[in-house]
């Protein structure tokens, strides 16, 4: 794949604000962390019964309780192996089909697959008749980003951007936004063809983070990266339901799969869904899935130490993707 360029996004507020929030989220002077801790849960009414560990004051900083892990039964999967599931707790917003290389945005503002996916338009090519869906993130949600079936990593991509909020009033306002702010792109070989998981950062989103190569973003580069992951041994596979990434603050997923989907029937954007929901079904004769169990929530583990040839331009050489001890995050 060529390597693509991308003139730097330019440093303003956003941009500020995101850099404070991504310090100030990893403060562990319990004062403030206990008392940030505690306000946000009453603010946003967090329901901690869920967490594995309901205790506010137990998390070391904001950051480690805003990804915080659920219970082992508090997501169960839908039981229909032929179910693609809900990758994350949110908000739907507009999903269907993808119609000439178009993806709807809100209220009739639409914008471009092929620019979506860092302007390759041979990526593109490969979801021009798939279909796509777009889920928010809100505060009060939980983080972590899961598998909507079973997949073979192939590559990722980091695209730079701008940080535009993504609330849904903000979608109605700002042409073309999912393909102008900053994400990160993986995408998976699985039964059902190819699949897409993109997470989109905003305004105050601390960081990216992918389980097998730990934080992606910050920082923030100025040009598209690339790692393919191909060749690598083992292959990293991950099952249906297994965490795939996070957010470190809140933000948007959109998913883009092959054609062929049956929807539920009680989608419409603005439903709210929890991790591990059936979203849709492939059509009779386009899905096959190993009738397999899928691990939970809370047990997913990591691919630590799996390497990836990467390719950018050098003046995003230096931006490495680790977590903040600097190792591919390991969720509990």
């Amino acid at each position: 794949m060529p390597v693509a360029s991308s003139a730097a996004p330019r440093r303003g507020w956003r941009q500020f604000l995101s850099a404070a929030a991504l310090r100030a989220t990893r403060i562990r002077w319990r004062p403030w962390k206990d008392r940030l801790i505690r306000w946000f849960v009453g603010h946003y009414q967090v329901d901690m019964t869920l967490a594995l560990d309901p205790d506010p004051d137990a998390y070391p900083d904001f950051n480690a309780f805003f990804t915080r892990a659920l219970r082992p039964d508090a997501r169960p999967l839908d039981p229909d192996p032929t179910s693609i599931l809900c990758p994350v707790d949110g908000a739907l917003g507009e999903y269907g089909a993808i119609q000439g290389g178009v993806l709807l945005q809100a209220k009739g503002r639409r914008y471009s697959l092929a620019a979506l996916l860092g302007g390759d338009p041979q990526q593109a090519a490969v979801f021009r008749a798939g279909s796509f869906a777009t889920l928010y993130l809100s505060p009060r949600d939980y983080h972590r980003v899961h598998m909507p079936l079973s997949g073979r990593l192939r590559e990722m991509i980091y695209v730079p951007g701008m940080l535009f909020s993504v609330r849904p009033r903000v979608l109605t306002r700002v042409d073309s936004l999912f393909a102008r702010n900053e994400r990160v792109i993986s995408i998976f070989d699985t039964a059902h063809g190819p699949l897409a998981m993109i997470l989109v950062g905003a305004v105050m989103v601390g960081g990216i983070e992918q389980v097998w190569a730990g934080r992606i973003t910050p920082p923030r580069g100025a040009a598209i990266r690339h790692w393919s992951y191909g060749d690598t041994d083992p292959t990293i596979q991950l099952e249906r339901g297994e965490e795939m990434g996070r957010f470190s603050m809140g933000s948007t997923v959109i998913m883009l799969l092959g054609k062929g989907l049956d929807w539920e029937d009680d989608l419409h954007p603005g439903r709210a869904l929890c991790m591990g929901e059936a979203l849709a079904h492939a059509a009779p004769g386009t899905y096959l899935v190993e009738n397999s169990p899928s691990p939970s929530p809370a047990s997913a583990q990591a691919s630590p130490g799996l390497s990836a040839t990467k390719t950018s331009t050098p003046a995003a050489e230096s931006s490495a993707a680790v977590s903040d001890n600097g190792k591919p995050i390991t969720p509990e």
